[in-house]
């Protein structure tokens, strides 16, 4: 199996969850063995270095998405739905180009990333893919929640959640990367939230592009969405969705079973910091 990166260039454009800021990203495509690299053209000092490899050990910020940042300070965040559009289309190589400091937040799923992929085509590299072979269990434990990585022949991601709200409760679901798997299961489901912490999160500045548009909103009873879910547990799918983008800051795709328990952006990246730490957890391989 090869690597692959995007035909020619494409772009969309949205709102910044947090900024609330118009923003257009561009795909272009990039040689083999370069990986996944965001570039902030609004950053024209040029003794300021504005690209920032989508990597794990550069993730800076976990609080309300995932955020990464280079030696300079220069950052991107919101990367996870856009990070699993291209995990779920197995792009390897691509120059993302931004002109603010967050990925548009879009319709809050992958499905517009997945589509802005697909305008630019995808193209078959020479060099083999790497992956990274989970070898033994790893696993990561804080303020109840858990997730753990361990052998499989695939890559399978399965999650759990638990919310004392009566549109949510107890959800779990699980999804093998195989066969078109992400488009069915995972592309589409949206990003969700509770419509008294977004006024909160308005009130300190962030959120500032949050709407029904662009995110499940719940009240304290209901879903405040006219249009309702897209499909069942459509909750924990989203949150497999988040999974698949932030494990895909490995650097390769992860060949392994990813197991989340009311896991989020935190818990994600500290699973990787946990493996890489461990040189006898995993391998990286041919695919």
């Amino acid at each position: 199996m090869t690597q692959n990166t995007v035909k020619q260039q494409a772009s969309i454009q949205g709102v910044g969850l947090h900024s609330g800021k118009q923003i257009t990203l561009t795909i272009k495509p990039a040689p083999e063995n370069c990986g996944i690299a965001f570039v902030r053209t609004d950053i024209d000092d040029l003794k300021t270095d504005n690209l920032i490899p989508a990597r794990w050990d550069l993730v800076s910020d976990t609080r309300m998405c995932t955020y990464v940042s280079n030696a300079d300070g220069v950052g991107v965040g919101t990367i996870e739905h856009l990070m699993s559009a291209l995990r779920g289309c197995n792009i390897d190589n691509a120059i993302l180009e931004l002109d603010g400091a967050e990925v548009p937040i879009m319709d809050g799923s992958a499905l517009p990333f997945v589509e802005m992929i697909k305008n630019a085509g995808i193209e078959q590299q020479e060099q083999s893919r790497k992956v990274i072979r989970i070898l033994k269990d790893v696993s990561v434990e804080k303020d109840g929640k858990r997730v753990k990585l361990s052998p499989a022949d695939t890559a399978s991601f399965c999650g759990e959640i638990e919310f004392d709200h009566p549109q949510i409760g107890k959800q779990a679901f699980e999804t093998t990367l195989l066969n078109g798997n992400f488009m069915h299961d995972i592309a589409e489901c949206r990003t969700f939230g509770f419509y008294h912490e977004g006024e909160y999160l308005r009130s300190i500045g962030l959120a500032q592009g949050a709407s029904l548009d662009n995110a499940i909103v719940l009240d304290r009873e209901k879903i405040m969405n006219p249009e309702g879910l897209r499909c069942e547990r459509e909750f924990i799918r989203h949150k497999l969705l988040d999974a698949i983008g932030d494990l895909y800051l490995a650097g390769a795709p992860i060949q392994g079973r990813y197991d989340g328990f009311k896991a989020g952006h935190e818990m994600n990246n500290e699973i990787l910091h946990a493996l890489f730490a461990d040189k006898d957890a995993y391998e990286i391989v041919d695919a």
